[in-house]
């Protein structure tokens, strides 16, 4: 393993001094297991912005040809097939050395999970079940994902027969409050903040190192692209995650 550079370093320190971390992981985190994220440069919106339409509540609901689209992006989509990278690892690994974690997570696939983090807080919902818009009935996704490829072009709740999806945000829908104020609380708590993997431009997530900012704590930035926290930044870390992470955080505990 190299060694870390400069910032790194100053990184793995802060990680070393630190006993309550809070991070926020966004779709960067698993780029490195094959799920393509949203804005980056070969994100979702850039390669095919019409598909923005399946992430919008609006639309799902009105329009079966969306919920056709969706399904059938579900039923191939690379998180029935991922596994956890070493950026997962390292993160995990961090609760492992003794250290007060908590991930809250704008990502849906369950890899963090996967890698061994027990505490864990999935902002944006979880691709794993399908959920009910009407009774809110949660299925496992295989199963609703079976009845899909065996002909349902638009399946509906076996129940209430009402609207499925999967059991995530949607444009157009508010977090889940008690998974909010979870989130909030450790940013406002913790010693140290990690921002990675993330735009920072969804709110209210990106607003959570705010918290941790006004309450004087230092936040490292590690993502691929600049987002418009990083001038407020502590560090700011450039390059792959499941190489940079890696390296800071062994240096850290083992500093």
């Amino acid at each position: 393993m190299a060694l870390p550079d400069a910032a790194e370093q100053r990184t793995a320190d802060l990680i070393h001094a630190a006993h309550s971390i809070f991070i926020l992981a966004g779709a960067g985190m698993s780029t490195e297991s094959g799920i393509q994220d949203f804005r980056g440069p070969n994100g979702i919106w850039r390669t095919n912005p019409a598909a923005q339409r399946i992430f919008d509540i609006d639309a799902y609901v009105a329009e079966p040809e969306v919920r056709l689209a969706a399904w059938q992006m579900r039923c191939s989509s690379p998180i029935l097939t991922a596994e956890p990278n070493d950026g997962h690892r390292a993160l995990a690994s961090l609760a492992d050395s003794g250290r007060q974690t908590l991930i809250a997570t704008q990502n849906i696939d369950g890899l963090q999970q996967r890698a061994g983090s027990q505490h864990v807080l999935e902002l944006h919902g979880t691709f794993w079940s399908s959920i009910c818009l009407d009774c809110s009935d949660v299925q496992p996704i295989r199963e609703t994902l079976h009845r899909f490829s065996a002909g349902e072009s638009d399946p509906h709740c076996l129940g209430c027969d009402g609207l499925l999806r999967t059991n995530t945000i949607a444009f157009g829908q508010q977090l889940n409050p008690d998974v909010l104020a979870a989130a909030q609380a450790a940013a406002m708590n913790c010693d140290l903040a990690l921002a990675i993997g993330t735009s920072l431009a969804v709110f209210p997530a990106a607003g959570l190192c705010d918290i941790a900012l006004g309450r004087g704590k230092p936040l490292v930035i590690c993502n691929g692209e600049p987002t418009t926290y990083d001038t407020s930044a502590t560090e700011v870390l450039r390059g792959p995650i499941g190489e940079v992470l890696p390296r800071v955080i062994t240096t850290a505990v083992s500093g």
